[in-house]
């Protein structure tokens, strides 16, 4: 898990990982866990001398939330406001071509495939030609975009909490190393 050093008002460096913030703004200090929620770990001092302890209980709540909850997730869940289409996040369409090797044009959706670690998958879903589209095959194909692109979310947010939930466990054995 990535960490950064941080030095408080009372000169003392720590090193604080992800998803823990300090807080140091008049008569509140601490550390603060974002992370499925938050929650603040107070140093119970004005000079400071609390931090060490509040950031071990803020870094062991991290690791237990880390255990227990699923990662957060930077995938888009709304639509932009720019988009008139209606339809869902990371369907686009219909697309209406017409290829060099044949005289009638074809439509279909274009899909975003969400991949953890690697830029998004596209595919493309038919929908039929200019002679055969129908409402009924419309209606089907956007079932079919809509249920590709609800599967590789899944897969998405399992990759992401898998690789979220190994971070913590190097964490927890640096932290016992040390």
């Amino acid at each position: 898990m990535k960490t950064r050093d941080i030095v408080i008002f009372s000169g003392e460096q720590f090193s604080v990982p992800q998803c823990i913030q300090r807080i140091d703004h008049q008569s509140t200090h601490g550390w603060q866990v974002r992370y499925g929620g938050t929650k603040l770990f107070s140093d119970h001092s004005q000079d400071g001398s609390g931090a060490a302890a509040a950031l071990a209980a803020a870094t062991k709540a991290l690791l237990s939330r880390i255990a227990k909850l699923p990662a957060p997730s930077r995938l888009q869940r709304k639509p932009s406001g720019n988009k008139t289409s209606g339809l869902p996040v990371g369907i686009s369409g219909p697309i209406v071509r017409q290829r060099a090797t044949s005289r009638v044009r074809d439509c279909s959706f274009a899909v975003s495939l969400p991949t953890f670690g690697a830029s998004p998958r596209g595919r493309s879903v038919y929908i039929g030609t200019e002679n055969t589209y129908t409402v009924e095959k419309y209606q089907v194909a956007l079932a079919k975009a809509i249920e590709l692109r609800e599967q590789a979310e899944e897969v998405y947010q399992r990759a992401a909490t898998r690789a979220k939930r190994a971070e913590g466990r190097a964490l927890k054995a640096q932290l016992a190393a040390a």
